[in-house]
């Protein structure tokens, strides 16, 4: 492993020059205007959105015209849009971004802009695209939120993350990097007991100084250690960050008892990015730099301060594909505090995002249900989706499909999902008009009613152990 020195101000800085991203110029900035008041907080947001819906007005024909129509005059000298002023706006959908993704994307951003697709737990598959100036965002402001912890770039870190079937050119050019970042991935979505084991040899060999995952892998492979009575022994750890999904109690308990350290929550998403981090006082803070967050009810009203409401962003670094007054679908609550060590950044008291299950491929090994997820989301044709794993070796995949669903995306979708799943399973598609809610009234895109195989009963037992 090279020496933290060296990858936090070599390999790391040289990466981000050589791909253009102003990651650590918005860093150096970003830990000067975390200290900013309230007030002065609130007016730098005022000038990114103004800067946003500018550049917005010029290269994007699709929010131009929704800005026009809110009478909102963003090309005079001088202009400065209030957030007040921002709501005049209608609030955009994920159905907004799928449908008019060439209306909204500036091609020729500065820098290039790199193609991703999400769909998470909704099942509902979106192509977007971001430029250099979101990387840079997403990264700075991981590395502010994990310097709260004490952890700096360079610092050994293990990833519990998804990883592809097979390994090409580029994956494997990662794997490098990861190496000269002092970065160990494990696999989320190979959760088997023996790679469990194996996960947890490697984590105390490697000696991290932060450990980052899924929140249900994480907490699965804590009790995997406790469950068989392995005593982790990891001196310099000091947090452990929880992504993806909501870090429920009982999960953050099991965590925190066998890793012997905080657990930090993480929030965001892949279309809007890095948006939230817990710090050591217990506190979510909103990476206020560069999101406006609205809190709304359904009918789109500010909701009072406390409440419960949809998280409603505007990503103030999404030059390339603007997302404004964009519907995440996850629900939070801002809290009337101020950050305890004295930052300006607005802080949230409550996230309740979308959880997702566990798989069980045909050998027994449980993966991360994104495994699966990012199958599905990444066929063209799919307008949402639900996975059903009735037994070990029978899929069912609810389908509503898109303009562009073919016999084509359908054999895509059955290969795929055999690479994930084992060449043995069933996989059985079947075209519906819309995707039905659970008994609970809330919609769950991946279900699975298999047990894990013999030797992971007393693992998922505990983490299922406490009713969410």
């Amino acid at each position: 492993m090279p020496h933290p020195w060296l990858s936090r101000h070599v390999v790391y800085p040289l990466q981000e020059r050589l791909l253009e991203r102003p990651t650590f110029a918005y860093l150096e900035s970003l830990e000067q205007s975390q200290w900013l008041s309230r007030a002065d907080l609130e007016h730098l947001q005022s000038r990114k959105l103004t800067g946003l819906l500018q550049t917005a007005a010029k290269h994007s024909p699709w929010h131009a015209e929704r800005i026009a129509a809110a009478g909102l005059d963003v090309g005079r000298d001088g202009a400065t849009v209030t957030l007040d002023a921002l709501r005049r706006i209608p609030r955009m959908t994920r159905q907004d971004a799928r449908d008019n993704v060439e209306r909204i994307r500036w091609t020729d951003v500065p820098g290039g802009a790199s193609r991703y697709n999400t769909g998470g737990s909704s099942g509902e598959p979106l192509i977007f695209y971001f430029g250099r100036w979101r990387q840079a965002s997403d990264a700075a402001g991981r590395i502010r939120a994990r310097r709260w912890w004490g952890v700096d770039v360079g610092d050994r870190e293990v990833y519990l993350w998804g990883a592809p079937a097979e390994l090409n050119k580029t994956d494997r050019l990662k794997t490098v990097r990861d190496g000269l970042l002092n970065q160990l991935v494990l696999n989320a979505f190979a959760m088997s007991a023996a790679n469990m084991d194996a996960y947890l040899d490697a984590v105390q060999a490697f000696r991290p100084k932060c450990i980052y995952g899924y929140a249900s892998s994480l907490a699965l492979l804590a009790a995997r250690a406790r469950a068989h009575g392995v005593r982790l022994r990891l001196p310099e750890l000091r947090v452990v960050c929880a992504t993806g999904e909501p870090l429920y109690p009982h999960q953050r308990a099991i965590v925190e008892e066998v890793f012997g350290v905080p657990a930090a929550n993480e929030f965001g998403s892949r279309d809007i990015g890095f948006t939230a981090q817990e710090t050591p006082r217990g506190q979510m803070l909103l990476i206020s730099e560069s999101i406006v967050l609205e809190v709304l009810d359904e009918s789109g009203h500010p909701v009072a301060v406390g409440e419960l409401g949809e998280a409603v962003t505007t990503g103030l670094c999404s030059d390339a594909q603007p997302f404004i007054r964009y519907r995440t679908g996850d629900m939070v609550r801002v809290s009337p505090e101020h950050c305890r060590d004295g930052r300006g950044l607005h802080v949230l008291s409550e996230v309740v995002g979308r959880t997702t299950d566990f798989v069980v491929r045909s050998d027994g090994t449980l993966m991360h249900a994104l495994a699966v997820i990012y199958v599905l989301r990444d066929v063209e044709g799919i307008a949402q989706f639900k996975f059903i794993q009735h037994a070990l070796r029978e899929v069912e995949i609810l389908v509503v499909p898109g303009a562009q669903w073919t016999a084509a995306a359908q054999a895509k979708v059955i290969a795929g999902l055999a690479m994930r799943l084992g060449n043995d399973v069933r996989i059985v598609i079947r075209i519906v008009d819309a995707i039905p809610v659970e008994a609970s009234g809330k919609y769950r895109y991946v279900v699975t009613h298999v047990s894990p195989q013999p030797g992971l009963e007393a693992e998922m037992r505990m983490i299922e152990s406490v009713q969410v």
